[in-house]
Protein backbone atom coordinates (compact mmCIF):
# COMPACT_ATOMS: atom_id res chain seq x y z
CA UNK A 1 0.00 0.00 0.00
CA UNK A 2 1.37 3.13 -0.85
CA UNK A 3 1.28 6.43 1.87
CA UNK A 4 0.97 9.46 2.19
CA UNK A 5 4.57 11.27 1.33
CA UNK A 6 5.89 13.52 3.94
CA UNK A 7 9.04 15.23 4.05
CA UNK A 8 11.25 16.29 7.47
CA UNK A 9 10.80 19.95 8.35
CA UNK A 10 13.93 21.62 8.83
CA UNK A 11 14.71 20.90 12.62
CA UNK A 12 14.34 17.61 11.24
CA UNK A 13 11.81 16.82 14.41
CA UNK A 14 8.77 17.89 12.65
CA UNK A 15 6.58 15.84 9.96
CA UNK A 16 3.45 16.82 8.36
CA UNK A 17 1.73 14.62 5.82
CA UNK A 18 -1.11 15.59 3.49
CA UNK A 19 -4.52 14.14 3.87
CA UNK A 20 -5.08 10.93 3.09
CA UNK A 21 -8.24 10.80 0.05
CA UNK A 22 -11.21 9.18 1.21
CA UNK A 23 -11.40 5.22 0.24
CA UNK A 24 -13.82 4.35 -2.74
CA UNK A 25 -16.85 2.63 -1.32
CA UNK A 26 -15.72 -1.03 -2.61
CA UNK A 27 -12.44 -0.78 -0.77
CA UNK A 28 -11.77 -3.89 1.22
CA UNK A 29 -8.82 -4.46 3.67
CA UNK A 30 -7.35 -3.80 6.79
CA UNK A 31 -6.36 -0.12 7.87
CA UNK A 32 -2.46 -1.60 8.18
CA UNK A 33 -0.52 -3.70 5.89
CA UNK A 34 2.20 -4.15 7.92
CA UNK A 35 2.25 -5.81 11.32
CA UNK A 36 4.21 -2.74 13.30
CA UNK A 37 0.87 -0.78 12.14
CA UNK A 38 -1.63 -3.34 13.61
CA UNK A 39 0.37 -3.32 17.29
CA UNK A 40 -0.36 0.67 16.82
CA UNK A 41 -4.28 -0.46 15.79
CA UNK A 42 -4.11 -2.44 18.47
CA UNK A 43 -3.04 -0.38 21.20
CA UNK A 44 -5.51 2.30 20.17
CA UNK A 45 -8.62 -0.47 20.49
CA UNK A 46 -6.91 -1.99 23.79
CA UNK A 47 -7.86 1.93 25.06
CA UNK A 48 -11.88 1.47 24.74
CA UNK A 49 -14.34 -0.81 25.65
CA UNK A 50 -16.62 1.25 23.03
CA UNK A 51 -17.22 -0.34 19.77
CA UNK A 52 -19.66 2.31 18.61
CA UNK A 53 -16.90 4.67 19.15
CA UNK A 54 -14.32 2.66 17.24
CA UNK A 55 -16.42 2.08 14.05
CA UNK A 56 -17.59 5.42 14.00
CA UNK A 57 -13.90 6.47 14.03
CA UNK A 58 -12.55 3.93 10.87
CA UNK A 59 -15.76 5.11 8.70
CA UNK A 60 -14.15 9.07 9.26
CA UNK A 61 -11.07 7.90 8.48
CA UNK A 62 -12.06 5.62 5.20
CA UNK A 63 -14.20 9.01 4.80
CA UNK A 64 -11.13 11.22 4.13
CA UNK A 65 -12.17 13.23 7.34
CA UNK A 66 -9.04 13.60 8.77
CA UNK A 67 -6.59 16.86 7.97
CA UNK A 68 -3.14 16.91 7.17
CA UNK A 69 -1.24 14.56 10.35
CA UNK A 70 1.83 16.87 11.85
CA UNK A 71 4.36 14.03 13.87
CA UNK A 72 6.93 15.38 16.65
CA UNK A 73 8.50 14.03 19.07
CA UNK A 74 5.67 12.71 21.55
CA UNK A 75 2.69 13.38 19.76
CA UNK A 76 0.39 13.14 16.55
CA UNK A 77 -2.15 16.09 15.76
CA UNK A 78 -4.44 16.75 12.99
CA UNK A 79 -7.82 18.62 12.54
CA UNK A 80 -10.95 15.94 11.99
CA UNK A 81 -13.91 16.99 10.57
CA UNK A 82 -16.93 16.00 12.45
CA UNK A 83 -20.70 17.15 12.57
CA UNK A 84 -20.20 20.65 12.65
CA UNK A 85 -18.61 23.54 10.18
CA UNK A 86 -15.64 23.84 12.15
CA UNK A 87 -12.91 20.77 12.53
CA UNK A 88 -11.94 19.17 15.80
CA UNK A 89 -8.07 19.29 17.08
CA UNK A 90 -7.61 15.77 17.61
CA UNK A 91 -4.20 14.57 19.13
CA UNK A 92 -2.48 11.30 20.36
CA UNK A 93 0.70 11.53 23.03
CA UNK A 94 3.07 8.65 23.40
CA UNK A 95 5.72 8.48 26.01
CA UNK A 96 9.49 9.97 24.41
CA UNK A 97 12.63 7.53 25.44
CA UNK A 98 15.37 9.15 27.52
CA UNK A 99 18.87 9.99 25.98
CA UNK A 100 19.91 6.43 28.08
CA UNK A 101 17.41 4.47 26.42
CA UNK A 102 18.76 5.92 23.10
CA UNK A 103 21.99 5.07 23.97
CA UNK A 104 21.28 1.40 24.65
CA UNK A 105 19.26 1.36 21.73
CA UNK A 106 21.37 2.46 18.67
CA UNK A 107 24.45 0.45 20.18
CA UNK A 108 21.92 -2.36 19.68
CA UNK A 109 21.17 -1.47 16.08
CA UNK A 110 24.67 -0.29 14.68
CA UNK A 111 25.87 -3.84 15.88
CA UNK A 112 23.68 -5.33 13.63
CA UNK A 113 23.66 -3.92 10.14
CA UNK A 114 20.53 -5.80 9.25
CA UNK A 115 18.86 -3.79 11.39
CA UNK A 116 19.72 -0.56 9.19
CA UNK A 117 19.53 -1.91 6.11
CA UNK A 118 15.72 -2.85 7.69
CA UNK A 119 14.71 0.79 8.13
CA UNK A 120 16.38 2.03 4.94
CA UNK A 121 13.75 0.06 3.28
CA UNK A 122 11.39 1.46 5.36
CA UNK A 123 11.05 -1.81 7.30
CA UNK A 124 11.02 -2.87 10.84
CA UNK A 125 12.13 -6.09 11.47
CA UNK A 126 10.55 -8.10 14.40
CA UNK A 127 14.68 -8.66 15.01
CA UNK A 128 14.88 -5.27 15.95
CA UNK A 129 11.82 -4.82 18.07
CA UNK A 130 13.14 -7.98 19.98
CA UNK A 131 16.82 -6.73 19.77
CA UNK A 132 15.20 -3.25 21.33
CA UNK A 133 13.94 -5.61 23.67
CA UNK A 134 16.82 -7.39 25.25
CA UNK A 135 17.87 -4.02 25.89
CA UNK A 136 14.97 -3.05 27.94
CA UNK A 137 12.98 -0.71 25.34
CA UNK A 138 9.33 -1.26 24.36
CA UNK A 139 9.29 0.27 20.89
CA UNK A 140 6.01 -0.41 20.23
CA UNK A 141 3.20 0.81 22.24
CA UNK A 142 0.82 -1.57 24.34
CA UNK A 143 -2.17 -1.31 26.12
CA UNK A 144 -2.74 2.17 27.59
CA UNK A 145 0.67 3.72 25.73
CA UNK A 146 -1.21 6.16 24.05
CA UNK A 147 -2.77 9.12 25.84
CA UNK A 148 -5.64 10.41 23.49
CA UNK A 149 -7.21 14.25 23.64
CA UNK A 150 -9.89 16.26 21.49
CA UNK A 151 -11.17 19.66 21.37
CA UNK A 152 -14.97 18.01 21.01
CA UNK A 153 -17.36 17.78 23.74
CA UNK A 154 -17.10 13.99 23.98
CA UNK A 155 -15.49 12.34 26.86
CA UNK A 156 -14.75 8.94 25.74
CA UNK A 157 -11.38 7.62 25.30
CA UNK A 158 -10.80 7.84 22.60
CA UNK A 159 -13.59 9.88 20.96
CA UNK A 160 -14.50 8.95 17.24
CA UNK A 161 -12.12 11.63 16.31
CA UNK A 162 -9.05 10.79 17.93
CA UNK A 163 -9.96 6.89 16.90
CA UNK A 164 -9.72 8.07 13.58
CA UNK A 165 -6.54 9.95 13.58
CA UNK A 166 -5.14 6.59 15.17
CA UNK A 167 -6.30 4.33 12.09
CA UNK A 168 -4.80 6.77 9.87
CA UNK A 169 -1.63 7.34 11.88
CA UNK A 170 -1.12 3.48 11.38
CA UNK A 171 -1.42 4.09 7.66
CA UNK A 172 1.80 6.38 8.00
CA UNK A 173 3.53 3.68 10.04
CA UNK A 174 3.01 1.19 7.09
CA UNK A 175 4.86 3.16 4.97
CA UNK A 176 7.65 4.64 6.97
CA UNK A 177 8.78 3.28 10.34
CA UNK A 178 10.58 6.08 10.90
CA UNK A 179 7.09 8.08 11.97
CA UNK A 180 7.29 6.06 14.86
CA UNK A 181 10.70 6.71 15.71
CA UNK A 182 10.20 10.36 15.83
CA UNK A 183 7.29 9.80 18.11
CA UNK A 184 9.17 8.05 20.41
CA UNK A 185 12.02 11.24 19.63
CA UNK A 186 14.41 11.18 17.51
CA UNK A 187 14.50 12.42 14.01
CA UNK A 188 15.22 10.41 10.63
CA UNK A 189 18.47 12.11 9.73
CA UNK A 190 19.86 12.15 12.94
CA UNK A 191 19.03 8.35 13.49
CA UNK A 192 20.21 7.14 10.09
CA UNK A 193 23.83 9.94 10.93
CA UNK A 194 24.21 8.38 14.52
CA UNK A 195 24.05 4.88 13.36
CA UNK A 196 25.96 5.41 10.34
CA UNK A 197 28.39 6.50 12.61
CA UNK A 198 28.33 3.83 15.25
CA UNK A 199 28.28 1.03 12.47
CA UNK A 200 31.38 2.48 10.95
CA UNK A 201 33.18 2.70 14.81
CA UNK A 202 31.76 -1.40 15.26
CA UNK A 203 33.16 -1.87 11.97
CA UNK A 204 36.67 0.01 12.65
CA UNK A 205 36.59 -1.95 15.90
CA UNK A 206 36.36 -5.66 13.63
CA UNK A 207 38.84 -4.88 11.25
CA UNK A 208 42.99 -4.89 11.76
CA UNK A 209 44.86 -1.96 11.72
CA UNK A 210 46.07 -0.59 8.15
CA UNK A 211 49.72 1.18 7.75
CA UNK A 212 50.20 5.04 8.44
CA UNK A 213 50.37 7.43 5.44
CA UNK A 214 53.39 8.73 4.59
CA UNK A 215 54.56 12.03 6.02
CA UNK A 216 55.16 14.95 4.55
CA UNK A 217 57.88 17.73 5.79
CA UNK A 218 56.35 20.41 7.25
CA UNK A 219 59.29 22.93 4.98
CA UNK A 220 57.53 21.69 2.22
CA UNK A 221 54.06 21.16 2.97
CA UNK A 222 54.50 25.41 3.65
CA UNK A 223 56.59 25.65 0.95
CA UNK A 224 54.79 29.41 -1.02
CA UNK A 225 53.41 28.99 -4.39
CA UNK A 226 52.52 30.75 -7.22
CA UNK A 227 48.76 31.63 -7.71
CA UNK A 228 47.54 33.24 -11.08
CA UNK A 229 45.46 35.99 -10.53
CA UNK A 230 41.86 35.51 -10.34
CA UNK A 231 40.26 36.35 -13.84
CA UNK A 232 38.15 39.66 -13.81
CA UNK A 233 34.39 39.26 -12.85
CA UNK A 234 31.96 39.14 -15.74
CA UNK A 235 29.64 42.36 -16.38
CA UNK A 236 26.14 42.21 -14.43
CA UNK A 237 23.36 41.58 -17.04
CA UNK A 238 20.73 44.47 -17.26
CA UNK A 239 18.32 41.87 -16.93
CA UNK A 240 18.06 38.49 -13.95
CA UNK A 241 17.59 35.84 -16.58
CA UNK A 242 14.63 33.77 -17.64
CA UNK A 243 14.52 30.57 -15.63
CA UNK A 244 14.62 27.46 -17.57
CA UNK A 245 10.86 25.62 -18.44
CA UNK A 246 10.34 22.84 -16.34
CA UNK A 247 8.40 19.85 -17.44
CA UNK A 248 5.41 18.81 -15.88
CA UNK A 249 6.72 14.94 -14.81
CA UNK A 250 5.27 11.91 -12.86
CA UNK A 251 6.21 12.60 -9.58
CA UNK A 252 7.80 15.72 -10.10
CA UNK A 253 7.12 18.79 -8.04
CA UNK A 254 4.88 21.53 -9.56
CA UNK A 255 6.34 23.62 -12.28
CA UNK A 256 4.58 26.49 -11.55
CA UNK A 257 5.39 26.56 -8.17
CA UNK A 258 9.65 26.02 -9.37
CA UNK A 259 9.09 28.97 -11.76
CA UNK A 260 8.02 31.36 -9.41
CA UNK A 261 10.30 30.08 -6.57
CA UNK A 262 13.26 30.52 -9.28
CA UNK A 263 12.28 33.62 -10.84
CA UNK A 264 12.21 35.29 -7.39
CA UNK A 265 16.21 33.41 -6.63
CA UNK A 266 17.13 35.08 -9.84
CA UNK A 267 15.45 38.58 -8.52
CA UNK A 268 17.39 38.15 -5.73
CA UNK A 269 21.22 37.37 -7.35
CA UNK A 270 20.88 40.33 -9.51
CA UNK A 271 20.42 42.67 -6.55
CA UNK A 272 23.16 41.19 -4.71
CA UNK A 273 25.81 41.65 -8.30
CA UNK A 274 24.14 45.10 -8.54
CA UNK A 275 24.39 46.20 -5.39
CA UNK A 276 26.18 44.08 -3.18
CA UNK A 277 23.86 44.02 -0.82
CA UNK A 278 20.34 41.29 -0.16
CA UNK A 279 18.03 43.19 1.86
CA UNK A 280 16.26 39.60 2.24
CA UNK A 281 19.54 38.52 4.19
CA UNK A 282 18.42 38.14 7.81
CA UNK A 283 15.44 36.23 7.09
CA UNK A 284 14.62 33.05 8.23
CA UNK A 285 13.75 30.10 5.35
CA UNK A 286 10.03 30.36 7.08
CA UNK A 287 9.83 34.00 6.36
CA UNK A 288 11.20 33.87 3.41
CA UNK A 289 8.69 31.39 2.31
CA UNK A 290 5.98 33.35 3.72
CA UNK A 291 7.29 36.61 1.42
CA UNK A 292 7.33 34.24 -1.38
CA UNK A 293 3.64 33.48 -0.96
CA UNK A 294 2.83 37.26 -0.02
CA UNK A 295 3.61 38.14 -3.39
CA UNK A 296 1.40 36.10 -5.05
CA UNK A 297 -2.36 37.92 -6.09
CA UNK A 298 -4.77 38.68 -3.51
CA UNK A 299 -7.85 38.15 -5.75
CA UNK A 300 -8.26 34.64 -5.31
CA UNK A 301 -6.19 31.42 -4.47
CA UNK A 302 -5.81 30.27 -8.38
CA UNK A 303 -4.34 27.11 -9.06
CA UNK A 304 -0.87 28.23 -9.56
CA UNK A 305 -1.26 30.25 -6.24
CA UNK A 306 -2.57 26.44 -4.83
CA UNK A 307 0.61 24.58 -5.92
CA UNK A 308 2.81 26.95 -4.78
CA UNK A 309 1.42 27.02 -1.12
CA UNK A 310 1.50 23.29 -1.25
CA UNK A 311 5.35 23.59 -1.99
CA UNK A 312 6.13 25.96 0.15
CA UNK A 313 4.05 24.43 3.35
CA UNK A 314 6.14 20.81 1.93
CA UNK A 315 9.37 22.72 1.69
CA UNK A 316 9.32 24.24 5.47
CA UNK A 317 7.63 21.52 7.36
CA UNK A 318 4.12 23.38 8.07
CA UNK A 319 0.91 23.02 7.34
CA UNK A 320 -1.27 24.83 4.35
CA UNK A 321 -3.78 26.46 6.71
CA UNK A 322 -0.43 27.78 8.61
CA UNK A 323 0.95 29.27 6.06
CA UNK A 324 -2.27 31.17 4.75
CA UNK A 325 -2.59 32.48 8.22
CA UNK A 326 1.23 33.64 7.97
CA UNK A 327 0.58 35.16 4.48
CA UNK A 328 -2.36 37.05 5.94
CA UNK A 329 -0.12 38.80 9.22
CA UNK A 330 2.83 39.61 6.07
CA UNK A 331 -0.11 41.18 3.79
CA UNK A 332 -1.25 43.03 7.40
CA UNK A 333 2.62 44.39 8.57
CA UNK A 334 5.40 42.87 6.56
CA UNK A 335 7.69 41.40 8.63
CA UNK A 336 6.71 43.22 11.62
CA UNK A 337 3.03 42.01 11.26
CA UNK A 338 4.71 38.01 10.89
CA UNK A 339 6.52 39.10 14.53
CA UNK A 340 3.10 39.80 15.84
CA UNK A 341 1.32 36.79 15.21
CA UNK A 342 3.89 34.14 15.79
CA UNK A 343 5.38 36.16 18.83
CA UNK A 344 3.85 37.05 22.05
CA UNK A 345 5.95 39.43 24.71
CA UNK A 346 5.72 41.65 27.39
CA UNK A 347 5.83 45.19 26.41
CA UNK A 348 6.74 47.92 28.30
CA UNK A 349 4.46 50.61 30.08
CA UNK A 350 3.12 53.13 28.38
CA UNK A 351 0.66 52.60 25.01
CA UNK A 352 -0.23 49.41 26.33
CA UNK A 353 -1.53 50.22 28.95
CA UNK A 354 -2.60 53.18 28.16
CA UNK A 355 -5.44 51.18 25.80
CA UNK A 356 -7.65 50.16 27.25
CA UNK A 357 -9.06 53.10 28.84
CA UNK A 358 -8.85 54.66 25.47
CA UNK A 359 -11.02 51.30 23.74
CA UNK A 360 -13.37 52.31 27.23
CA UNK A 361 -13.55 56.22 27.11
CA UNK A 362 -14.57 55.07 22.91
CA UNK A 363 -17.48 53.10 23.53
CA UNK A 364 -16.09 50.06 22.82
CA UNK A 365 -16.34 47.17 25.35
CA UNK A 366 -13.77 46.29 28.18
CA UNK A 367 -10.47 43.67 26.52
CA UNK A 368 -8.74 41.62 28.58
CA UNK A 369 -4.94 42.12 28.70
CA UNK A 370 -2.54 38.93 28.19
CA UNK A 371 0.99 40.10 27.46
CA UNK A 372 1.34 41.84 24.25
CA UNK A 373 -2.59 41.05 23.46
CA UNK A 374 -5.86 42.47 24.72
CA UNK A 375 -9.49 40.52 23.99
CA UNK A 376 -12.64 41.45 23.97
CA UNK A 377 -14.97 39.41 26.84
CA UNK A 378 -16.92 37.52 23.69
CA UNK A 379 -13.62 36.14 22.44
CA UNK A 380 -14.27 37.24 18.57
CA UNK A 381 -11.83 40.67 18.51
CA UNK A 382 -8.79 40.94 19.98
CA UNK A 383 -5.51 43.55 19.05
CA UNK A 384 -1.57 43.07 19.11
CA UNK A 385 0.66 45.51 19.71
CA UNK A 386 3.38 44.93 17.77
CA UNK A 387 7.29 45.77 18.72
CA UNK A 388 6.95 48.40 16.26
CA UNK A 389 4.44 49.68 18.31
CA UNK A 390 1.69 49.56 16.16
CA UNK A 391 -1.69 47.89 16.97
CA UNK A 392 -2.81 44.90 14.66
CA UNK A 393 -6.45 43.45 14.71
CA UNK A 394 -7.15 40.08 14.93
CA UNK A 395 -10.86 38.22 14.41
CA UNK A 396 -12.04 34.75 15.44
CA UNK A 397 -15.23 32.70 15.80
CA UNK A 398 -16.50 32.93 19.13
CA UNK A 399 -15.07 30.52 21.78
CA UNK A 400 -12.60 29.32 19.21
CA UNK A 401 -9.18 30.48 19.90
CA UNK A 402 -8.22 30.82 16.16
CA UNK A 403 -7.40 34.24 15.43
CA UNK A 404 -6.78 35.50 11.51
CA UNK A 405 -5.59 38.76 11.18
CA UNK A 406 -7.90 41.21 9.97
CA UNK A 407 -7.29 44.91 8.45
CA UNK A 408 -4.46 47.59 8.47
CA UNK A 409 -2.91 48.04 11.69
CA UNK A 410 -2.20 51.67 13.63
CA UNK A 411 -0.07 53.80 16.02
CA UNK A 412 -4.07 54.08 17.98
CA UNK A 413 -5.35 51.80 19.40
CA UNK A 414 -9.42 53.46 18.98
CA UNK A 415 -8.23 53.51 14.98
CA UNK A 416 -7.18 49.80 14.71
CA UNK A 417 -10.65 48.59 16.34
CA UNK A 418 -12.77 50.73 14.60
CA UNK A 419 -10.97 49.27 11.06
CA UNK A 420 -11.53 45.72 12.50
CA UNK A 421 -15.25 46.35 13.31
CA UNK A 422 -15.93 47.59 9.56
Amino acid sequence: MSGPSARPGPDDLRRTFEAVPARTADAEGPFAESWWGRAWVEALESLSMDEGRLARGRTYADGGHVAAITVTPGRVIAYVHGSRPRPYRAELRLRTFPASDWDSLLDAVAARPGHLSALLDKEMPHSLVDTAGEAGIRLLPAAGDLDPDCSCPDRGLPCKHVAALCYQTARLLDSDPFVLLLMRGRGERELLDELGRRNAEHSARERPATPAMPSVAAGEALAERFLPPLPAPLPVPPHPGEPPSYPELPGARDPLGLDHLATDAAARAHALLSTGHDPLAGADVWQDAVRIAASRPTAGLTATTRALYRELAFATGRGTTDLARAVAAWRQGGAEGLDTLESPWDPPAGPFDRARPALVAAGFPRFQPWRNRITDTAGTLQLRFGRDHRWYGYESEPGEDDWWPRAAPDADPVAALTALRR
